[in-house]
């Protein structure tokens, strides 16, 4: 197993060791990930990341998994249970909730947003604030090769199809046929890839 871990031109504190050796235990077997020990990462010891990932500052990452040669990007946080594929770009300032399924070859851009409950609520009828136990998470699924544009919020329990783009701002209300593209809130398709 190689791990590369560049150093910064200061000296790294003992927290940031830390964090490294704790990393070197949840990659896959023979994996090789680049990133840059830090105090400003937060990455989980049960992350699962495959070969190649690169991981940007100001991340939160836990109970994750992370295909090879995935990049994530800064200010981005990724939850328990998710799955992120292959070849992916996270960007900046995004935020995977807890279900969400991101198959290989998936662009999401920069501030998108998942949520994973259909009636969010801080409490129960009863007052006291909500546990796990008290929703349900329904999951999200973004296939092969689809797009997501900045600031586009997608809704839960919906399905992002094949090689579909979803247009920058969109609020994407239910599932998106592959090979469409959709703008606006709700998110509607305004043509099929195959249109010119």
């Amino acid at each position: 197993m190689l791990i590369q871990v560049s150093k910064s031109e200061h000296t790294r504190s003992a927290v940031a060791d830390w964090w490294a050796r704790r990393l070197v235990l949840s990659y896959e077997k023979g994996g090789t990930v680049t990133i840059e020990a830090s105090v400003t990462q937060k990455i989980a010891p049960d992350v699962k990341l495959g070969q190649g990932v690169k991981i940007y500052d100001f991340v939160n990452l836990y109970g994750c998994e992370i295909g090879a040669n995935t990049q994530i990007g800064t200010f981005v946080e990724i939850q328990k249970r998710v799955k992120i594929g292959q070849n992916c770009k996270i960007q900046s300032h995004t935020f995977i909730c807890e279900g969400v399924i991101i198959e290989d070859n998936v662009f999401i851009s920069h501030n998108v947003t998942f949520i994973n409950d259909r009636f969010p609520r801080a409490t129960t009828i009863g007052g006291r604030l909500q546990t796990e136990a008290d929703w349900v998470c329904a999951p999200t699924v973004v296939k092969r090769g689809a797009s997501i544009g900045s600031s586009a919020t997608l809704l839960c329990g919906i399905i992002v199809g094949e090689n579909a783009i979803v247009g920058a701002g969109s609020v994407v209300t239910k599932d998106v046929p592959a090979n469409t593209i959709v703008v606006g809130n709700p998110a509607r398709i305004i043509r099929k890839m195959d249109e010119q």
